[in-house]
């Protein structure tokens, strides 16, 4: 047995301090990301739900508010879902929408579903089964739902779901609870892309248009050209297959967008095409959506004494 010179101990202690370091940092970038500040002007906070029932969960939930003691009326945004493992998923914020509607007076809530960042509980995928998987996720919604409407600050009366990608399927699946204070559907880019599963593009179509058989409220689609996920043929058959089966969809096709239209909601300079179709969306709805003046502005706005 040949033992190890000093020469060979002092570079296989270097080589450990390197490995050592780097992992530091990695860890320190986790973290930095982990503990992203919190976005004072949105009143952001990060909320635990709590979900019942056998499959149970505790929900990482963020919610931003408009400044007042409300109540405020809600929207729920639900996220997509990243490649890898859910666990390592970033919490969702959806930061450019969340501002535009907590202007317009709106609370916001994304739930992370169980098993994705933070939330405990597995991911419950269903192997090909898209239409289960989609009903599986709605239901961490409806405990969300549940959560927020016992609430003081939270008017969670009229409340319309929005979900992009992974999260516009769960939206559509939502629809088909049919609870009772869910009153519109807004769906970007929503699906799940399976390219191991035999015929997915077939079976997405048929699991929308499964969940529109039980669902009565419209919903508001958006999808664009050059989604790097779903093709045109997939959105318009997926369309086509929701309103053959009953359902209200009033589709946006509003072409390419950037390099990946799939990602226009998040984006900043997606916000000018989905706002104002969001808008009227609304309205034929009966909520409002126009902005809300600051406090400051209100303050400034107020006469003084003597006018």
């Amino acid at each position: 047995m040949k033992w190890p010179s000093a020469t060979d101990a002092r570079v296989a202690g270097r080589v450990t301090r390197q490995f050592l370091a780097a992992t530091a940092l990695v860890f320190a970038a986790g973290m930095a990301v982990a503990q992203a500040p919190l976005a004072a002007d949105l009143r952001e906070e990060i909320v635990t739900v709590r979900k019942p029932g056998v499959f149970g969960a505790e929900l990482e939930t963020t919610l931003f508010r408009p400044t007042g003691e409300g109540p405020f009326p809600l929207i729920v945004i639900n996220h997509g879902k990243e490649s890898g493992n859910p666990r390592f998923q970033n919490r969702g914020r959806y930061l450019v929408a969340a501002r535009e509607l907590v202007r317009r007076g709106y609370a916001v809530v994304v739930p992370m579903r169980q098993g994705f960042s933070k939330s405990t509980g597995s991911y419950i995928g269903g192997g090909c089964n898209v239409e289960s998987n989609g009903r599986v996720q709605a239901e961490d919604v409806e405990a969300t739902l549940n959560h927020f409407a016992a609430r003081p600050d939270i008017d969670a009366k009229r409340v319309v779901v929005f979900g992009q990608s992974h999260g516009g399927l769960t939206t559509l699946a939502v629809g088909s609870l049919q609870l009772p204070n869910v009153v519109g559907l807004v769906n970007f880019a929503g699906g799940l892309r399976q390219e191991s599963c035999n015929g997915w593009e077939r079976s997405l179509a048929d699991a929308v248009a499964s969940y529109a058989k039980s669902t009565t409220v419209p919903s508001l689609w958006f999808y664009g050209d050059n989604d790097s996920y779903f093709v045109p043929e997939t959105w318009q058959r997926m369309h086509a297959q929701y309103l053959a089966a009953g359902g209200r969809a009033r589709l946006v096709a509003f072409g390419s967008f950037g390099t990946d239209s799939h990602g226009m909601f998040s984006s900043a300079k997606g916000a000018p095409i989905w706002l104002p179709e969001v808008e009227a969306f609304f309205n034929e709805l009966g909520l409002p959506f126009k902005v809300k003046p600051s406090r400051a502005e209100t303050l400034t706005s107020v006469p003084s004494p003597g006018t």
